[in-house]
């Protein structure tokens, strides 16, 4: 992984563990035979294709709010 890239990908996100999120879960699509959403020259490794992806802005994501009623409703439904 190169080191340049990654601190350009925490630059587009801060948070380092949805940054570890999102590299690892486009790391496990491109290994599938998903296509790099890049073009490049070089030939990269899938951990920086990713990176270079989320740098490009070809990649985003989208945090899931649980509110406690939610949860409360959810598991009430569960036991009848």
């Amino acid at each position: 992984m190169k080191e340049e890239y990654l601190k350009q990908a925490q630059r587009a996100i801060p948070n380092v563990n949805i940054l570890i999120n999102l590299v690892s879960r486009r790391v496990k699509q491109l290994n599938r035979g998903s296509k790099p959403l890049i073009n490049s020259l070089e030939r990269l490794e899938p951990e920086d294709i990713a990176l270079r992806e989320i740098i490009e802005g070809r990649i985003s994501y989208e945090l899931y709010e649980v509110s406690k009623k939610n949860v409360i409703d959810q598991y009430s439904s569960l036991e009848t």
